[in-house]
């Protein structure tokens, strides 16, 4: 297998610094391979994260670990559910973006160690995961964000949850066509995705004092260029609190790790750098001398919140230090996750064709040999409703 310098970000981490957040990562895997959160449950999405964090600190035996528990535990229908605690399921709902980060994860571990036979192994499992969420794109080409343990889908999409499925969507065509079996439909998929999120903010419920939803259209991939820009700029006030990181919620005084190393990521992919390490020494204030990270803090109260150390925060420093270090195959990850870079053209113009909108008719013309996919015949089409 291909190998690699670790990450080290000069003046914030040192490489034995990040290898021991790594470390502090495996420690907290379960025998089954599964890598929870301080409360005991573990969920695809993060479980996925963790495994690329510890692939990227050369941590080999525990992310294929981490992967084997993916492909054993995934559902006859191509999912994961929400939440299982040591093999047991606490919540059989599924959500769509964790079903999809299976493609980042299996695309990043071929990307960092060039072992094609793990690729070949967990094909398979990515094909599942990837036919499951697509049966939740609705007409316009939003994807519901669940589909609840009884089987039904949810009435609305989320803008986060989206922008992170659109970034998988890409990694999958990628995946497929690595594999020698080209998905067409998976990619139009994934250019109706990004023309709905970069140009349809209708499309989705309202979650906007949420953080994630400032940044993760950029990160995501769907959103670049100028766009990106005044995106970030749009909100930076609100969100980033200097020398501690960004908030959760916009409406309280609570700034987290993931979040801050997420934007980070974004900050990096759309080559704002000199901010990004910024951002990223700043939030260095929630490391312990073990080298985990603390979720949170609240910075009223003067207070760790919550009182834990969690696997997915550890995780989001690791990637963020390899994206700034440019040290591992997969640091340009999020780099790559736009339409545009991934091939040639802007997502939003590849589906600009079949939409009546303002912006996609700049567009109108370009790409007119492309068709639509077909939507499942659950999603939901028309306009979503918001949670109540």
């Amino acid at each position: 297998m291909r190998r690699h310098e670790l990450p080290a970000v000069s003046g914030i981490l040192s490489a034995d610094e990040i290898l021991a957040t790594g470390r502090s990562i495996a420690a907290m895997q379960e025998a089954s391979g599964a890598i929870p959160w301080p409360d005991g449950h573990t969920d695809a999405w993060d479980h996925v994260e963790c495994a690329m964090a510890l692939t990227v600190c050369g941590l080999t035996g525990p992310a294929r670990r981490a992967y084997e528990w993916l492909r054993r535990s995934q559902r006859a229908d191509g999912a994961w559910p929400k939440k299982t605690v040591r093999g047991r399921v606490t919540d059989a709902a599924v959500e769509s973006n964790q079903v999809a980060y299976a493609a980042v994860g299996v695309w990043h571990e071929l990307q960092v160690t060039g072992d094609e036979a793990f690729a070949v192994r967990m094909w398979p499992t990515v094909r599942r995961a990837i036919a499951f969420v697509l049966r939740l794109q609705t007409e316009r080409g939003e994807i519901l964000w669940e589909r609840a343990a009884d089987g039904s889908p949810a009435s609305y999409a989320l803008l986060t949850g989206c922008s992170s499925t659109y970034q998988s969507l890409r990694f999958a065509v990628a995946l497929a066509e690595f594999m020698g079996e080209p998905q067409p439909d998976w990619e139009l998929a994934a250019d109706q995705l990004g023309h709905v999120i970069a140009a349809h903010p209708e499309a989705f419920a309202d979650k906007s004092r949420f953080s994630m939803d400032w940044y993760y259209p950029v990160l995501g991939g769907a959103v670049r260029g100028d766009a990106a820009r005044r995106m970030i700029a749009s909100r930076w006030a609100e969100f980033v609190v200097p020398d501690l990181g960004i908030r959760c919620v916009s409406d309280e005084p609570w700034i987290t790790g993931a979040e801050t190393c997420e934007l980070v990521l974004a900050l990096d992919a759309i080559g704002d750098i000199d901010e990004a390490v910024s951002i990223y020494a700043a939030v260095q204030h929630l490391r312990d001398e073990s080298g985990a990270y603390w979720t949170g803090w609240q910075f009223a109260n003067q207070q760790y919140f919550p009182a834990e150390r969690s696997s997915w925060t550890a995780a989001a420093v690791i990637l963020a230090g390899d994206a700034l270090s440019r040290a591992s195959g997969g640091a340009h990850l999020f780099h790559l996750a736009a339409g545009a870079h991934m091939r040639g053209v802007p997502a939003a113009a590849e589906w600009a064709a079949g939409c009546g909108c303002a912006e996609a008719a700049s567009y109108r013309g370009q790409h007119s040999d492309r068709r639509p996919a077909q939507p499942s015949a659950d999603a939901v089409t028309g306009p979503p409703q918001h949670p109540q």
